[in-house]
Protein backbone atom coordinates (compact mmCIF):
# COMPACT_ATOMS: atom_id res chain seq x y z
CA UNK A 1 0.00 0.00 0.00
CA UNK A 2 1.09 3.56 -0.67
CA UNK A 3 1.65 6.08 2.08
CA UNK A 4 -1.32 7.93 3.61
CA UNK A 5 -3.32 10.37 1.49
CA UNK A 6 -2.27 13.99 2.11
CA UNK A 7 -4.59 16.99 1.62
CA UNK A 8 -3.17 19.45 -0.95
CA UNK A 9 -4.63 22.96 -0.67
CA UNK A 10 -4.64 25.53 -3.51
CA UNK A 11 -4.82 29.28 -2.94
CA UNK A 12 -5.12 32.46 -4.97
CA UNK A 13 -1.98 34.07 -3.53
CA UNK A 14 -2.46 33.46 0.20
CA UNK A 15 -0.81 30.05 0.59
CA UNK A 16 2.07 31.25 2.76
CA UNK A 17 -0.20 33.39 4.97
CA UNK A 18 -2.64 30.49 5.38
CA UNK A 19 0.09 28.01 6.31
CA UNK A 20 1.66 30.43 8.80
CA UNK A 21 -1.81 30.85 10.33
CA UNK A 22 -2.35 27.07 10.49
CA UNK A 23 1.11 26.69 12.06
CA UNK A 24 0.32 29.35 14.69
CA UNK A 25 -2.66 27.28 15.86
CA UNK A 26 -1.56 23.69 15.15
CA UNK A 27 2.19 24.03 15.74
CA UNK A 28 4.65 22.06 13.70
CA UNK A 29 7.31 22.86 11.14
CA UNK A 30 7.32 24.23 7.62
CA UNK A 31 10.29 22.31 6.20
CA UNK A 32 10.15 23.78 2.70
CA UNK A 33 8.79 26.74 0.77
CA UNK A 34 9.42 26.72 -2.98
CA UNK A 35 8.57 29.78 -5.06
CA UNK A 36 7.53 30.01 -8.69
CA UNK A 37 10.63 32.15 -9.23
CA UNK A 38 12.83 29.21 -8.11
CA UNK A 39 11.48 26.99 -10.88
CA UNK A 40 13.46 26.60 -14.11
CA UNK A 41 11.60 28.36 -16.92
CA UNK A 42 10.32 26.33 -19.83
CA UNK A 43 8.18 26.82 -22.90
CA UNK A 44 5.21 25.44 -20.97
CA UNK A 45 5.68 27.65 -17.92
CA UNK A 46 6.87 31.25 -18.00
CA UNK A 47 7.01 32.99 -14.62
CA UNK A 48 6.12 36.68 -14.52
CA UNK A 49 7.74 39.05 -12.02
CA UNK A 50 4.37 39.45 -10.29
CA UNK A 51 4.18 35.69 -9.66
CA UNK A 52 7.83 34.94 -8.84
CA UNK A 53 7.27 35.14 -5.06
CA UNK A 54 4.06 33.09 -5.05
CA UNK A 55 4.28 29.66 -3.43
CA UNK A 56 4.96 26.80 -5.85
CA UNK A 57 4.90 24.24 -3.03
CA UNK A 58 5.07 24.16 0.77
CA UNK A 59 4.16 21.80 3.55
CA UNK A 60 3.33 21.82 7.25
CA UNK A 61 4.21 18.86 9.47
CA UNK A 62 2.99 18.64 13.06
CA UNK A 63 4.25 16.44 15.87
CA UNK A 64 0.79 14.80 15.97
CA UNK A 65 1.23 13.51 12.43
CA UNK A 66 -0.81 16.08 10.50
CA UNK A 67 0.71 16.75 7.07
CA UNK A 68 -0.71 19.51 4.86
CA UNK A 69 0.71 20.59 1.50
CA UNK A 70 -0.25 23.55 -0.65
CA UNK A 71 0.51 26.07 -3.35
CA UNK A 72 -0.71 29.25 -4.99
CA UNK A 73 -2.56 28.83 -8.26
CA UNK A 74 -0.80 30.49 -11.23
CA UNK A 75 -2.81 33.37 -12.71
CA UNK A 76 -3.32 31.42 -15.97
CA UNK A 77 -5.37 28.89 -13.99
CA UNK A 78 -6.97 31.15 -11.38
CA UNK A 79 -10.38 30.87 -13.08
CA UNK A 80 -10.42 27.15 -12.27
CA UNK A 81 -9.89 27.81 -8.54
CA UNK A 82 -13.11 27.72 -6.55
CA UNK A 83 -12.93 28.28 -2.81
CA UNK A 84 -14.35 25.26 -1.05
CA UNK A 85 -13.25 22.87 -3.79
CA UNK A 86 -9.61 24.01 -3.93
CA UNK A 87 -8.23 20.79 -2.48
CA UNK A 88 -6.65 17.71 -4.04
CA UNK A 89 -5.83 14.36 -2.50
CA UNK A 90 -2.14 13.51 -2.85
CA UNK A 91 -0.68 10.01 -2.68
CA UNK A 92 3.03 9.29 -2.31
CA UNK A 93 3.65 6.06 -4.21
CA UNK A 94 6.20 3.48 -3.05
CA UNK A 95 7.83 3.21 -6.50
CA UNK A 96 7.30 4.11 -10.19
CA UNK A 97 5.10 1.07 -10.97
CA UNK A 98 2.93 1.91 -7.94
CA UNK A 99 2.60 5.52 -9.19
CA UNK A 100 1.59 4.24 -12.65
CA UNK A 101 -0.94 1.80 -11.18
CA UNK A 102 -2.55 4.53 -9.06
CA UNK A 103 -2.49 7.13 -11.85
CA UNK A 104 -3.86 4.81 -14.56
CA UNK A 105 -6.46 3.26 -12.29
CA UNK A 106 -7.89 6.36 -10.65
CA UNK A 107 -7.74 8.57 -13.77
CA UNK A 108 -9.70 6.04 -15.88
CA UNK A 109 -12.87 7.74 -17.06
CA UNK A 110 -11.72 11.08 -15.66
CA UNK A 111 -9.66 14.02 -16.93
CA UNK A 112 -5.85 14.02 -16.83
CA UNK A 113 -4.71 17.54 -15.93
CA UNK A 114 -0.96 16.79 -15.82
CA UNK A 115 0.42 13.63 -17.40
CA UNK A 116 2.53 11.36 -15.21
CA UNK A 117 6.14 12.42 -15.90
CA UNK A 118 9.52 13.14 -14.33
CA UNK A 119 9.74 16.65 -12.84
CA UNK A 120 12.50 19.17 -12.20
CA UNK A 121 12.23 18.54 -8.44
CA UNK A 122 13.06 14.87 -8.85
CA UNK A 123 9.63 13.29 -8.56
CA UNK A 124 7.58 11.18 -10.93
CA UNK A 125 4.31 13.12 -10.70
CA UNK A 126 0.85 13.43 -12.26
CA UNK A 127 -2.54 15.03 -11.60
CA UNK A 128 -6.11 14.23 -12.63
CA UNK A 129 -9.77 14.69 -11.82
CA UNK A 130 -11.46 11.34 -11.36
CA UNK A 131 -14.77 10.35 -12.91
CA UNK A 132 -16.52 11.53 -9.74
CA UNK A 133 -15.01 15.06 -9.89
CA UNK A 134 -12.35 14.58 -7.18
CA UNK A 135 -8.89 16.09 -7.83
CA UNK A 136 -5.91 13.80 -7.22
CA UNK A 137 -2.11 13.87 -7.37
CA UNK A 138 0.35 10.99 -7.31
CA UNK A 139 4.01 11.48 -6.49
CA UNK A 140 6.95 9.11 -6.39
CA UNK A 141 10.13 10.66 -4.97
CA UNK A 142 13.15 9.21 -6.75
CA UNK A 143 15.71 8.92 -3.91
CA UNK A 144 18.54 9.76 -6.31
CA UNK A 145 16.87 13.03 -7.41
CA UNK A 146 14.70 14.06 -4.48
CA UNK A 147 14.52 17.58 -3.05
CA UNK A 148 12.88 18.22 0.32
CA UNK A 149 9.21 19.20 -0.07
Amino acid sequence: MSQPIIPYLNFDGQCEAAFLFYQSILGGEIPYIGRFGDMPESEQMKVSASEANKVLHMSLLTSEGLHLMGSDCPSDYIDTLKKGTNISLSINAKDRPDAERIFNGLSAGGEITMALADTFWGAYFGMWIDKFGISWMVNYDDPAKMQQH
